[in-house]
């Protein structure tokens, strides 16, 4: 039986991380809407509630029965959720007259409660709200204050609920994983989650799932669907078939070297080459969102018709993992963003899905990776669209636009290795601007095309910042280029942030 930490989402821009450091403590932990306490709580030990943008006073605000999950389970209640449980149970929420962000220092009124052990003497916080609990509930217990809150942290007195008005996963609460980590103990978690356990876990779910069924699955050469074939490789053997769909915008070589890598690792991989097709269909298109989904459309053809070759195929395997899963659906149950996986196919073939990774988020796929044993150059590849190039060369796709793009970027890419700067980066890669200017080359004017260099730092991709590369290192870069790749003659250097600006251009 599987433990887990279910945390309620409320709406809090870091719901997402709260379970990232669940599970950095080798605990497993399970988002869900505020309003959704699932009914099975089998291997259920804790459950926490997050912030919101709203008021607990607000008419919208989100209100869950705490009665289905309170006394019966530790809770702790971060920021708006300990306003919740405060105001719940008859203790009083007012605004807080200003804001009460960023840093304070907690001080300890019970410094024995056991959410507090091991923390250090007036432990540094991040405050971030606009109300204020002004009165606790009647068994309401304060246990730490700040300079500027009263009820920084309390309990409710003879169950396990605590609340904090601060942000124990957030990077500036210095002791916020320790925190959360006494809260783990407190609902008596093993702490044995980890990559290892996930792997044998999983492998033993997939066989029960699959049993001897055939399954397919879209390649990409990107970390999540290399993983997942691996993982899926291990469970059911000969009865996977992986599909590697070349539609000629992937990046220099990738199509081979993929195919090599694949063969490297035991997979039983069927590659399609049909650049030619995809470069018709694009031609003389220029709007991007078209783009996309003449490429998206595409792949779903090419990819059922390889697939129609196999014989009794009952699934699709696909690299989803946790991230897309709780984007697809706000608190609301309004569509906020669809992944990026194959979406279509399933409809289309009527197959099954299976989805091995869709508990995981990326970092944690890296680390399944590892323990799988695949090559680091597979686990540590940046992320790369999904249409390819055809989203980084800016206007219509032509076979020697691609190439231009392939080149330029392979520059670049090789040199972010060689000068061991590839793993500070999140992404990187060329962009083929749409416009042409002057340049002199030998003894004669020039007039071609101008690429810009873009790499970001990030570690999630929702927020990036331009990498701030040397500038010996992009000179070397740009020289290179503009001296092999026949048809640049000019090198710019991306330094947008996003937001305002995306990763990608297109």
């Amino acid at each position: 039986m599987q433990e887990k930490i279910i945390i309620l989402d409320f709406g809090s821009q870091t719901t997402q991380l709260i379970a990232r450091r669940v599970r950095e403590l080798n605990t497993y932990s399970e988002i869900l809407p505020y309003n959704k306490f699932p009914e099975d709580t089998t291997g259920i030990k804790g459950v926490i509630l997050s912030g919101s943008p709203f008021s607990v006073y607000d008419e919208k605000a989100f209100k869950v029965n705490l009665e289905s999950f309170k006394q019966k389970f530790p809770v702790l209640g971060i920021c708006y959720g300990a306003q919740f449980i405060s105001h719940s149970c008859g203790g009083k929420v007012e605004p807080a007259g200003s804001r009460e962000y960023g840093r304070a220092k907690l001080e300890f009124i019970d410094a024995e409660d056991p959410l507090f052990k091991h923390l250090s003497v007036n432990a540094q916080v991040w405050m971030s709200h606009g109300d204020s609990i002004t009165q606790l509930p009647t068994n309401g217990t304060c246990i730490a204050s700040s300079a500027d809150v009263k009820y920084a942290a309390y309990r409710i007195e003879s169950e396990p609920t605590w609340g904090v008005q601060f942000h124990p996963e957030v990077f500036h609460t210095t002791d916020g994983l320790r925190l959360l980590g006494n809260f783990l103990d407190i609902c008596g978690c093993s702490r044995n989650w980890s990559p290892a356990s996930f792997i044998e876990t999983t492998i033993d779910q997939l066989r029960q799932q699959l049993g001897n069924d055939k399954v397919v699955l879209g390649l990409s050469g990107g970390v999540d669907s290399s993983v997942a074939a691996v993982l899926l490789n291990r469970a059911i053997g000969k009865n996977l078939t992986c599909i590697f769909v070349d539609h000629g915008l992937l990046r220099k070589n990738e199509f081979e070297n993929v195919l090599r890598d694949y063969e490297h690792l035991g997979l039983n991989v069927i590659g399609v080459d049909a650049k030619e097709r995809f470069y018709q269909e694009l031609a003389g298109v220029t709007d991007p969102e078209q783009k996309r989904k003449i490429i998206g459309k595409g792949f779903i053809e090419v990819f059922d018709a390889e697939a129609h070759k196999i014989e009794d195929v009952k699934w699709l395997a696909q690299g989803t993992i946790y991230p897309d899963c709780i984007e697809s659906l706000s608190i609301t149950g309004t569509v906020i963003k669809s992944h990026h996986n194959v979406g279509g196919l399933p409809e289309k073939m009527k197959l099954k899905l299976c989805e091995p990774l869709r508990l995981l988020f990326k970092d944690e796929v890296r680390k399944v990776g590892t323990e799988l044993g695949m090559m680091p150059h597979l686990i540590k590849r940046q992320p790369f669209p999904g249409p390819g190039l055809a989203v980084r060369i800016l206007g219509d796709i032509t076979p020697e636009k691609v190439r231009i793009a392939q080149e330029a970027d392979a520059i670049f890419i090789d040199h972010l290795r060689e000068a061991n700067l590839y793993d500070e980066v999140w992404q990187a890669g060329v962009i083929l601007l749409p416009i042409q200017s002057v340049g002199v080359m030998g003894d004669e004017r020039t007039y071609e095309n101008a690429v810009a260099l873009r790499a970001v730092t990030s570690t999630d991709a929702m927020t990036a910042d331009w990498a701030h590369l040397p500038y010996e290192f992009l000179a070397k870069v740009s020289n290179e280029i503009i001296n092999k790749v026949k048809g640049v003659n000019r090198v710019t250097y991306d330094i947008s942030s996003k937001p305002p600006a995306t990763i990608e251009w297109e």
